[in-house]
């Protein structure tokens, strides 16, 4: 079984991962392990095991950010100093807990709000609808004094594909803008879309039919993964718009871009991609008719002063000896 072991300077040693921004000390207050914890952070990201494991090698705990990085058996094997893994969020589909308990190593997590999700997803489908990235660039360069034609919210349909914590959330919005918000899931009922304020549809195929912007907040799983593919995309009217802000693997990825490239729906809005971060050469960078973010989702200055905070939390906890938030 892993434990903590002070370094030579009689610290425990803890790495922050993927802080792009450089946000980890500055959103949280570190006093409550100074003096026990030595924090470092790296602002690249490392895709490749190898690279990480060797950076990671001297490292008693890990701070990774929501599921930036895949922590499967083999990496956790070759950390054999690692006793503490906090990740953001309090869902985790890239860690595998069985490894980490067979090594020794706590995984805990921490808070995480839904609004910016909902807030950025709303970013994504007005900037489709309005065009925009492409009128600002236009004002900006000298190009046309207009060229677009904005796509109407009111009385248009908005389909949702799920209506938990987020979906219902951007339900609520959709009304607020005057539109006809229809929902879907597998294990949606008519009492559970009524509370929200919207009609169930029938059918996976008929919300897609029917909608004017299909907006997906699904959680991934075998049920959901590649839920839209060439067949359902389809099915949306040329007009449509599609917009995925929660798991990237939901969407066919390749259908999506021939999709767009053919003109067969009017636009998408992604925040999430198969790889992250997107190389340079992918084609999503230069798919006509695409609005896209890296993964922003989560990224305001609220949710990471909580994901950081309670790290930290996480860290004294631990380091007392009464773990919070573990997971699973």
């Amino acid at each position: 079984m892993n434990g903590p072991r002070a370094g030579g300077s009689g610290l425990l040693r803890c790495a922050v991962l993927d802080d792009y921004q450089e946000a980890a000390t500055t959103l949280a207050d570190w006093g409550p392990v100074a003096g026990r914890v030595e924090v470092v952070t790296f602002a690249d990201h490392l895709s490749d095991e190898d690279r990480l494991a060797a950076r990671l090698t001297d490292f008693d705990i890990v701070v990774t950010l929501r599921e930036r990085l895949p922590f499967p058996a083999s990496l956790f094997d070759r950390l054999p100093r690692l006793a503490l893994l906090v990740a953001s969020g309090m869902r985790n589909s890239v860690i595998d807990y069985a490894a980490a308990a067979r090594n020794g190593v706590t995984v805990c997590g921490t808070a995480s709000s839904g609004t910016p999700p909902v807030e950025l997803t709303w970013a994504l489908l007005l900037g489709l609808a309005r065009g925009i990235v492409p009128e600002n660039t236009a004002l900006r360069t000298g190009g046309p004094w207009q060229s677009t034609l904005g796509a109407d919210l009111h009385g248009r349909r908005l389909g949702l594909l799920g209506l938990g914590r987020i979906g219902s959330r951007v339900a609520r919005v959709g009304l607020a803008f005057g539109m006809d918000v229809v929902a879907w899931s597998r294990n949606l009922t008519d009492e559970r879309a009524a509370e929200v304020g919207v009609r169930r549809a029938g059918s996976k195929e008929e919300l897609l039919a029917g909608s004017d912007f299909v907006s997906v907040h699904l959680a991934l799983g075998d049920r959901t993964r590649g839920l839209i593919g060439a067949p359902e995309l389809a099915l949306m009217r040329p007009t449509a718009y599609l917009v995925n802000t929660s798991r990237a693997a939901i969407v066919d990825q390749d259908a999506l871009l021939d999709a767009l490239h053919a003109g067969r729906i009017a636009g998408a809005g992604l925040d999430v991609f198969d790889t992250e971060p997107l190389p340079e050469d992918h084609p999503l960078r230069t798919a006509p008719r695409l609005l896209a973010t890296p993964h922003l989702g989560y990224v305001t200055r609220a949710n990471y002063a909580t994901y950081y905070g309670e790290a930290v939390e996480d860290i004294a906890a631990f380091l007392d000896g009464s773990p919070v938030r573990v997971l699973p």
